[in-house]
């Protein structure tokens, strides 16, 4: 029996220096591995104890592994996770499929035409955001994949008038706006991760699917998995969003991603009914 399981990466698996939540004393705090370079900086981190955890995951031949971002193909790639290169990956919210790194064509074609037939052109909404956007708190505006937009922000000054009526006008189109961190994204409604991992489960044969995620972005995803996990911040815990089949953890920040992949590796070996539980 193979499972599945699919992971949201920033603040879910892997945290920049300033998610990290490192709220206890120096002397107490987990060793950091480094997981991701950027313009010769180290950019985002999982605890050693996560880590070790994940390479013994992705090499049971039982499980696979598939990272599940909003980030393009080329900022995914940044990323290097300790043990075996991932098989399959899932990029741009699930506008892209890699398989051994390499974009799946018929996917993506698959992808175009449902957005085409659903949802407002990207070209639209790109230019809502330009003409609504303050230039006083807009930092960079960026069209991913030619999939979706999203802007890069002063958070704390971003009016909640606009942001409401951002989403308003997005929903009246078929798109979805979330926020996360310094970023607001603009994101076709049919544009999901969980299309794309049903799409991973069919390639596999995978039985089981387990997944974690921290933003509106990741509802889908973990309602679409048999069993899955959200940290105790972002997106869905601000919101104090449940279901059924989700485990809220307490945990916050870095210590979080350890969480989750514990509780992975927990539940490929007994199962939906009883990870769930802490077992």
């Amino acid at each position: 029996m193979t499972v599945l399981v699919a992971s949201d990466l920033d603040r879910t698996l892997i945290y920049s220096t300033a998610a990290l939540g490192l709220t206890m004393p120096d002397a107490e705090a987990p060793r950091l591995l480094c997981v991701e370079v950027h313009e010769s900086r180290p950019l985002s981190y999982m605890t050693e104890t996560a880590a070790a955890l994940l390479a013994e995951l992705a090499a049971d031949p039982t499980v696979v592994f598939v990272p599940t971002t909003t980030r393009t193909r080329k900022q995914y790639q940044r990323i290097r996770f300790p043990g075996r290169p991932a098989p399959y990956a899932i990029c741009a919210n699930g506008g892209q499929l890699l398989v051994d790194g390499v974009p799946d064509r018929d996917w993506r074609r698959q992808v175009a035409a449902r957005l085409a037939e659903e949802c407002a052109p990207l070209e639209e909404v790109h230019g809502h955001l330009l003409a609504t956007a303050d230039p006083a708190w807009l930092r960079k505006a960026r069209v991913a994949e030619d999939l979706f937009a999203y802007l890069v922000v002063e958070r704390e000054q971003v009016p909640q008038e606009w942001l409401k009526a951002l989403t308003a006008w997005a929903e009246a189109r078929g798109w979805t706006v979330s926020l996360q961190g310094r970023k607001i994204y603009a994101v076709p409604r049919p544009l999901t991760k969980s299309a794309a991992m049903r799409e991973v489960a069919r390639r596999t044969g995978a039985s089981t699917t387990l997944a974690a995620g921290d933003s509106l972005l990741d509802a889908d995803l973990l309602l679409a998995a048999d069993a899955a996990w959200r940290p105790g911040h972002g997106e869905l815990a601000d919101a104090g969003w449940h279901a059924p089949s989700v485990t809220a953890l307490a945990e916050k920040g870095v210590l979080a991603g350890e969480e989750i992949v514990r509780a992975f590796a927990r539940t490929a070996r007994t199962g939906p009914g009883l990870g769930t539980l802490g077992v």
